[in-house]
């Protein structure tokens, strides 16, 4: 019986001393990540902003950043984790998207300039699209440390197609020799005059194309079982280039051969779209601003 009492003591104080190492919370959960387990994670810049617009009453409190050299894409993605073990984890970053918005601008404009004459109605309609965006992302981790408070480092590869912009404006009033759009002028409240009237109707931008390879290091508080909040940074190789865009402008008047020939032609809508260059850059610095993590396991 007194083996048994003993037994049963040490098993108790055992496991006491287990469940106080700060490693398991009181219902025996592990805290860290186990061999097998996978996690997912998201950008946790904007609970800064949250919380400082919360603390001080200000509602224009800045978030922290995670711009890199890959266009700035970073805060947008999925972030996944496979555990090999407890010390090593095979990471994947992922977005892949596409977005299309629009809007009117309502006012009143002189169409004859001429102040007896009854003000018209406009409408300028933007409708603004991004391409299909995918970018990929797959490394490896490495972690050291023993308590809830956990370091690591490791490597990673990127690989994106980044899709291009198109811009499009429908300027509802109509260009006329009373009326039409001189440069520098409020463009929504005028009656203008024959000087420099062009107008934008069309912007698009090329696709580009990135590509990375980075190294990183950071640190996670498991605060929960399984869940954690990080800082990260990254430093590595980046390439990018972005193909060739077009903008399309209108204006009222006579087209460049029409002026050099000297045509009688009547002033007419005269529309020209023109080339933008291609660009490329390179670049080996810092690829995150501290970047924050909030990261669940299961």
């Amino acid at each position: 019986m007194k083996k048994k009492v003993l037994f049963v003591a040490s098993l108790f104080v055992a496991t006491a001393i287990f469940a106080q190492d700060g490693l398991t919370s009181k219902k025996g959960e592990a805290y860290l990540p186990e061999a097998g387990d996978w996690s997912i994670g998201f950008n946790a810049s904007a609970l800064t902003y949250y919380a400082g617009n919360l603390f001080n009453g200000n509602v224009s409190n800045t978030a922290l950043t995670s711009g890199s050299w890959m266009n700035g894409s970073v805060d947008q993605e999925i972030r996944f984790k496979m555990f090999k073990d407890e010390k090593t984890a095979y990471r994947l970053r992922a977005r892949i998207g596409m977005s299309s918005s629009g809007g009117d601008l309502l006012g009143k404009y002189d169409q004859d300039a001429n102040d007896s004459t009854e003000i018209q109605d406009y409408v300028v309609n933007t409708k603004n699209s991004n391409g299909f965006t995918v970018i990929l992302g797959a490394g490896i981790e490495k972690r050291r440390g023993n308590t809830r408070i956990q370091g690591y480092y490791g490597g990673e590869i990127f690989f994106g197609l980044l899709g291009g912009t198109d811009t499009k404006t429908d300027d509802g009033r109509i260009l006329s020799d009373d009326w039409f759009q001189p440069v520098g002028a409020d463009p929504y409240d005028y009656a203008g005059t024959f000087s420099g009237n062009v107008r934008t109707t069309e912007v698009k931008t090329g696709s580009g194309f990135t590509l990375g390879l980075q190294g990183f290091i950071g640190v996670e508080w498991f605060f929960a079982p399984k869940v954690s909040l990080g800082a990260e940074y990254t430093w590595g190789l980046g390439m990018s280039s972005v193909g060739e865009g077009e903008t399309t402008t209108e204006y009222w008047g006579l087209t460049d051969v029409e002026i050099a020939t000297f045509s009688t032609a009547p002033n007419h809508v005269v529309t020209e779209t023109n080339k933008t260059g291609k660009t490329g850059t390179f670049s080996f610095d810092t690829g995150h601003n501290a970047m924050l993590n909030l990261n669940f396991h299961f």
